[in-house]
């Protein structure tokens, strides 16, 4: 194969399937990244469970994401997918239920970064 019959074919591969909804993801993606950034000064002078439990929220699927994409560029075979994706989703879940667990019996996330940088 000439090279630049394979990069075509790889092209229309990647176009041809559900293009309009990893369009959409990629928004999704952008756009909690930039409201990731607005509620570092938002935590920082207005502290409180409502941004304690929106960052716990922003953060985890933040993290989510991210480690998908790792997970879709490095982990292949179907059953290696699999796993993968149900240890990813556990520990989503984890990390979600560790931080709202965190801002409900402790001082919150606002509040722990806070007492971080006065020591």
């Amino acid at each position: 194969f000439p090279i630049f019959v394979l990069s075509g074919y790889i092209q229309l591969k990647q176009t041809s399937s559900n293009s309009k909804a990893a369009s959409l993801h990629w928004t999704a993606e952008r756009m909690l990244s930039v409201l990731l950034l607005a509620m570092g000064p938002v935590a920082y002078f207005n502290p409180g469970p409502v941004i304690d439990y929106s960052l716990a929220a922003a953060l985890t699927l933040h993290g989510h994401w991210g480690l998908g994409q790792v997970l879709t560029d490095y982990v292949h075979g179907d059953t290696k997918i699999k796993m993968a994706n149900a240890a990813l989703f556990l520990l989503s879940t984890i990390t979600f239920t560790g931080l709202c667990y965190f801002n409900y019996n402790d001082v919150g996330i606002c509040k722990a970064v806070a007492l971080l940088w006065s020591k």
